[in-house]
Formats: structure tokens, sequence, C-alpha cells
């Protein structure tokens, strides 16, 4: 049974920066791709970062440049830095990761950013 954590949420100030990290526990089978979504009140939830296991990189165009995914060599943990936060970045951030045939997701941690 898959179990995925997220931490670092909370709340900031614009310009500020928080530090969210997925700990993937429960998996025995080689992950191919993490990343991150948000969902804002009233909107889809959207891809905001992932990383596939061969290196490669999707950042969503709002966080280009401000944001930064990484991971560990599994992916079994992974972070999400955000930098320069602004308040249009408020959302539930969820974790999610694939492997060969199904996916997971965390339960989400509200970021929160003020003016």
């Amino acid at each position: 049974q898959a179990h995925l954590v997220e931490s670092g949420g909370g709340l900031a100030q614009a310009g500020g920066a928080l530090l969210l990290t997925c700990t993937v526990s429960g998996l025995s089978v080689k992950l191919r791709e993490a990343g991150w979504y948000r969902q804002a009140p009233g909107k889809q939830r959207e891809l905001v970062a992932r990383l596939t296991s061969g290196g490669s990189t999707t950042y969503e165009d709002s966080v280009k440049g401000r944001f930064t995914i990484s991971a560990d060599m599994s992916l079994s943990t992974t972070y999400l830095r955000m930098n320069n936060l602004k308040p249009e970045d408020t959302a539930v951030y969820f974790c999610n990761v694939k492997e060969r045939i199904s996916e997971y997701w965390g339960q989400g941690t509200q970021v929160t950013v003020s003016l």
C-alpha cells in the first residue's frame, strides 16, 4: 500500500520561499516519475513540476525560474523549492508519483501566500 506524505506547506509572504517535501513509502516498484500538482479554490488541479527517472523536468509556465523540483535517485523523496512566492501560488499542493501501471497521490499540503 503506497503512502505519500507531504510536508513544508504553510503561510509565506509574497517574495518569500517554502520547501515542500514528499516522502513515499510502501512501494517496492521502480518509480518513473514524481511530480507536484496544485489546486486553488474553484480551479482544476494543475501540474506544477515533474521529474522523470531519467532526469527530465517540466514546469508550469508561471513557476519557471521560481520553483525547482528535485529528488533522490529512487524518486522516493521529492522536493519542491518555491522561491519568490506570489499570492497566486496559494493552493493545496499535492505530491504524485507514477510507476509503470499506477499512480499515487498524497493528501495535500496547504500553501498560502499573503501580500
